[in-house]
């Protein structure tokens, strides 16, 4: 069984994507919250969600602050960002501050679900459009934090690259081994070697890295 908590302040897009979860989650329980008192009350009944989609909007959010006391009130529960939010700055703040994902609403109906469905799966998703752009307002801070040197970046082998770049497009490995050719085993290998010569940790934090690359230069380079 799937727990999930839909946050966010407009009924009708909460039903909306209610219903679309609902169709592809048999077992799913799904229950929903119009403000951010609401959902941390739901979450203090039920420590059990395993996830709670998360509108940066709503009432009591404060921005990004309502991010924080999620995190940080209760770190085990995996958070996602549903927002009609697309700066790019935003959505990299969002993942530094401990969200797992950034669902932006104007995406289609089927890819929404394929993100959910890859943050239950324990991996990471960002809106690929979005972090293939420039900065809306310059470079960010939190951008700045993970920005890695050439050196590093040079250190990656060409297939590294690939696997990096289709990672920080929000793809599973499943996906990535798809599009490349690869078998997942090898991706999962390619992945964990990327993570060594990074020095992160996780997906979330090479994603993070990733938004300040220019792949094209250094898959093109001579």
């Amino acid at each position: 069984m799937i727990h999930i908590l839909i946050a966010d302040d407009h009924p009708l897009f909460r039903e909306a994507i209610r219903d679309a979860t609902q169709a592809q989650f048999d077992d799913a329980v799904i229950q929903e919250a119009g403000s951010l008192d609401e959902a941390i009350a739901y979450i203090e009944e039920h420590d059990d969600l395993d996830l709670v989609l998360l509108d940066l909007n709503m009432p009591g959010m404060d921005g990004l602050n309502g991010i924080v006391s999620l995190r940080s009130n209760y770190p085990e529960i995996p958070v996602v960002i549903l927002s009609a939010e697309e700066n790019k700055n935003v959505v990299l703040q969002s993942m530094t501050y401990g969200a797992v994902g950034f669902i932006t609403k104007s995406m289609p109906r089927e890819k929404i679900i394929q993100a959910i469905r890859q943050v239950l799966d324990g991996q990471a998703f960002l809106p690929p459009d979005i972090i293939r752009r420039g900065s809306d307002s310059g470079r960010s801070h939190s951008n700045s934090d993970h920005e890695l040197s050439s050196e590093v970046i040079s250190s990656l082998t060409r297939k590294q690259l690939l696997v990096f770049e289709r990672l920080a497009m929000g793809e599973s490995n499943k996906q990535i081994g798809y599009e490349l050719n690869i078998a997942e085993t090898t991706v999962k290998a390619h992945v964990s070697a990327i993570l060594r010569k990074l020095k992160v940790h996780n997906r979330m934090k090479a994603v993070l890295c990733a938004a300040s690359i220019d792949f094209d230069r250094y898959l093109h380079r001579s």
